[in-house]
């Protein structure tokens, strides 16, 4: 199990979970943050500090934003695990799902 960022994050971006995740598993996308799968050590530090509540335990996760978890683990298909995301900065792409998306979230 791991934690899911959802839909409230897309065009947001807000980075306080980024502050309080002691793994630096949680990658920047173009639009989008997403959680490694593999890295996330389950914690939790991450869901109470996020701003919008897009931050879900994977089983939690409300059945509208039910896809997200597969755009979060698909996202790192062609990156592998690369032991944390300070390292990388933000990376020029989204899971296709996401890039599809129109601009959200636009009164934050």
């Amino acid at each position: 199990m791991t934690y899911v960022i959802a839909q409230p994050c897309v065009d947001v971006k807000d980075k306080a979970c980024i502050e309080e995740c002691p793994v630096d598993c949680i990658y920047e996308g173009q639009r989008s943050l997403y959680i490694h799968p593999d890295e996330c050590v389950d914690c939790g530090a991450c869901e109470p500090v996020c701003p919008v509540e897009a931050i879900f335990y994977e089983d939690d996760t409300p059945d509208e934003w039910k896809d997200y978890y597969k755009a979060n683990v698909e996202f790192f298909d062609d990156l592998g695990s690369p032991g944390g995301a300070s390292k990388l900065g933000v990376i020029d792409k989204d899971h296709p799902f996401i890039s599809a998306l129109p601009p959200q979230n636009q009164d934050h």
